[in-house]
């Protein structure tokens, strides 16, 4: 999660329940010097002085003010739906190699009402301002993103490369996601997904002499 946001990118990722994390409204910092032995330059947790928690911990913590029911996206037989909570947080993990805090991240918590505990986790980078909907919508589409990679490995031969280099690969993949994208293309061009009036098709024009286009020429 570091490594992508020094790359400037923005996500929603799912993480275990035992990720820690600050609680809302704790921002760390390098314990004072006692006057005694080293000068502590790094981030501590444990203590008094560092209240870190497990987000599944944190989650049954939480009032239930927090908790909001959230549709997603239709499902084959019901609109998909459940209970889900956002908190700001600081990630704890790490903290004793790192010298500042790292910046508050969304913590999104589902809980449906017929779970005994949470179910699932996220951390997110987007912006502070984003409304719960929108969180889990982003969040819900890994489930779309599975999807996608099963139709490349199976629909488009992304899992038959059997050579041991990374040109081979990679050439072979980025055919893959190619022909993919074409057809997503195209079927998004038909209903429902697209307007049927951008695809009305010209009647084609038939040749003067009655010849069709791999007719043998005429005398």
């Amino acid at each position: 999660r570091d490594a992508l946001t020094e790359l400037g990118l923005t996500y929603v990722v799912g993480v275990q329940g035992n990720i820690v994390v600050w609680p809302p409204g704790t921002e760390p910092a390098v314990p004072a010097w006692s006057g005694r032995g080293r000068k502590p330059t790094r981030l501590r947790r444990g203590g008094d002085d560092a209240p870190t928690v497990q987000v599944r911990e944190l989650a049954e913590q939480l009032p239930a003010t927090s908790w909001a029911a959230v549709s997603w996206r239709e499902g084959v037989a019901e609109t998909l739906s459940s209970r889900f909570a956002a908190v700001r947080v600081r990630p704890a993990q790490g903290d004793a190699r790192r010298s500042e805090p790292r910046v508050e991240h969304w913590l999104l918590i589902e809980w449906p009402e017929n779970e005994a505990k949470p179910t699932n986790f996220w951390l997110s980078t987007m912006a502070e301002e984003i409304p719960l909907t929108d969180l889990v919508y982003h969040a819900k589409q890994r489930w779309l993103i599975e999807r996608d990679y099963q139709e490349l490995k199976q629909e488009l031969g992304l899992g038959h490369y059997e050579g041991r280099g990374w040109p081979g690969f990679h050439h072979h993949a980025a055919l893959c996601v190619a022909a993919y994208g074409f057809l997503v293309a195209e079927r998004a061009a038909f209903p429902p997904s697209g307007d049927s009036r951008t695809r009305d098709s010209e009647t084609p024009s038939v040749p003067e002499n009655g010849a069709g286009r791999r007719a043998p020429a005429t005398t």
